[in-house]
């Protein structure tokens, strides 16, 4: 582990690790931690999308290069399978993630509260502020 920004950062797999990862592959149990910090910091929907596309351009170049017809056909249909691909990833990133967290050995419900203790400040600051707004009779 080692801190950046204020923050404890667990180890992070190398290249190859994180690609077989991306695609959908376990890590070993010292990247556990890992697995976790990924899953709940601010940009895990931005994550989550980029391993989709990565699992997905899998299958572009050989349908460009194998798949015959006309140039137009195949850029089409192409495109229509990214759309296709991304929505799925849309529907199913919630439980996809909690997948990859169960994976990596937390119980039901980690992921959730590794979030939760994340934004613990900042809903404490919001709910303070809502307060003394609204429960002080003040309507500004």
């Amino acid at each position: 582990m080692h801190v950046y920004r204020g923050l404890v950062r667990p180890l992070r797999p190398g290249p190859l690790r994180w690609l077989w990862y991306a695609l959908g592959g376990g890590l070993p149990p010292r990247y556990r931690e890992w697995v976790l910090y990924d899953a709940s910091r601010d940009r895990w929907v931005l994550r989550h999308f980029v391993r989709s596309a990565l699992q997905i351009s899998l299958v572009s170049l050989p349908i460009l290069m194998l798949v015959p017809g006309p140039a137009w056909g195949r850029w089409s249909a192409l495109l229509l399978g990214w759309l296709v691909g991304l929505q799925y990833a849309l529907w199913f990133m919630d439980g996809s993630v909690e997948r990859r967290v169960r994976r990596a050995g937390y119980p039901p419900g980690a992921l959730q509260a590794a979030r939760d203790a994340l934004h613990a400040e900042e809903r404490a600051a919001a709910a303070a502020r809502y307060a003394a707004r609204y429960r002080s009779g003040d309507p500004r």
